[in-house]
């Protein structure tokens, strides 16, 4: 295992300031480290699309905090004219990406707060309560994660990863990472290897940096390098993030998950999947009936700006692929990790959230 940095940092992706919301761009990382203030919320949308902000957990967050930029946007408006125009906002901002469900989930939470409104401005303030009610709650959350999942680690292991669920794609701390840096803090992990996550490479500018802050020895493997990987007895267990969860414990999650998870039960080794449980979606009864994004072809024809196919050739870009619960080992949230069958583990874990 190659060594991480000595130092430790917490990694925001974001966060409200000045009535504005603040970005770190993670389109530019790991070569540099750049923020951006937000202002508009067609902004958030744009840096929702391209990029800039990422993982599921902390769309959801940003994706609140549009709707309180849109509102202070509108908020000159007659209120029958603000609600109308905020929600064609809303439906905007949620569309953004639609496979990941804390998006649309956070943006009707932060909605839902303006029945208790008389008027616009205290529909923002009831607003931007709700947003930061939402980012506390999941920073909350990934640290009961981490607490949960910790557990299913053994000492002395080596977990791989895929993609970046850390602070990176959170509120703060990370829901896979937050496994591994939970398992870190109690001294029971040797190291992470991480993939490097094709085409845009957010495990190898994202996860490895971000370990790298936290001191955590970290290994960088190209993604066809997992197999023999594994078969060399090199991993202890797999933990990765999740973007949707279905009612049956079906898992969206970067392309790739489902190539690992079917390695890993080949192998013997657990596969598990560490997400909120704003990321379960209850009305999505299996993963065929979650909609997975297709991505621009430039992003596999010309990775990272390098022309790399002819062309001509045909470019089949999905951002997401959906992992069967069959060979998920147990799905780790901040109300406990829960087993097949997940079809009734997880409605149990949906109470329990309240």
């Amino acid at each position: 295992m190659t060594s991480g940095a000595t130092t430790t940092q917490e990694v925001r992706a974001l966060e409200w300031t000045n009535n504005r919301l603040r970005l770190l761009d993670q389109t530019l990382l790991p070569t540099r480290v750049e923020y951006h203030e937000l202002e508009r919320w067609p902004q958030v949308v744009t840096a929702i699309t391209s990029m800039q902000v990422r993982g599921a957990p902390a769309l959801g967050v940003a994706g609140a905090y549009a709707v309180v930029l849109a509102a202070q946007e509108l908020q000159l408006l007659p209120l029958p004219e603000f609600r109308e125009k905020l929600t064609h906002a809303a439906t905007t901002i949620s569309a953004a990406r639609p496979t990941a469900v804390n998006l649309g989930w956070a943006v009707s939470c932060t909605m839902g707060a303006w029945d208790a409104a008389t008027d616009t401005s205290q529909a923002i303030a009831l607003f931007l309560a709700e947003a930061q009610k939402i980012e506390r709650e999941d920073i909350e959350a990934n640290h009961a994660i981490g607490e949960h999942g910790s557990a299913l680690i053994p000492a002395g292991a080596t977990v791989m990863t895929h993609c970046n669920a850390g602070a990176l794609a959170t509120a703060g701390y990370g829901t896979a990472l937050g496994v591994i840096r939970t398992a870190w803090a109690q001294g029971k992990l040797k190291g992470v290897i991480a993939t490097e996550t094709r085409p845009l490479l957010q495990g190898a500018r994202l996860t490895t940096w971000e370990l790298t802050q936290a001191g955590i020895p970290t290994t960088l493997i190209v993604d066809s390098a997992a197999a023999s990987v594994m078969r060399n007895g090199k991993v202890s267990a797999i933990v990765v993030g999740a973007d949707r969860i279905a009612a049956n414990g079906d898992v969206a999650n970067k392309i790739g998950t489902y190539s690992l998870a079917v390695l890993a039960k080949a192998h013997n080794i657990p596969f598990y999947v560490a997400a909120p449980m704003s990321t379960v979606d209850l009305d999505t009864q299996t993963g065929d009936q979650i909609v997975v994004e297709e991505r621009a072809a430039a992003e596999v024809s010309s990775p990272q700006g390098v022309k790399a196919a002819p062309d001509e050739v045909g470019i089949f870009n999905p951002a997401f692929d959906v992992t069967p619960a069959e060979y998920v080992s147990a799905i780790i949230t901040e109300n406990g990790a829960f087993t097949a069958p997940y079809s009734d583990s997880l409605q149990v874990g949906a109470k329990s959230r309240g």
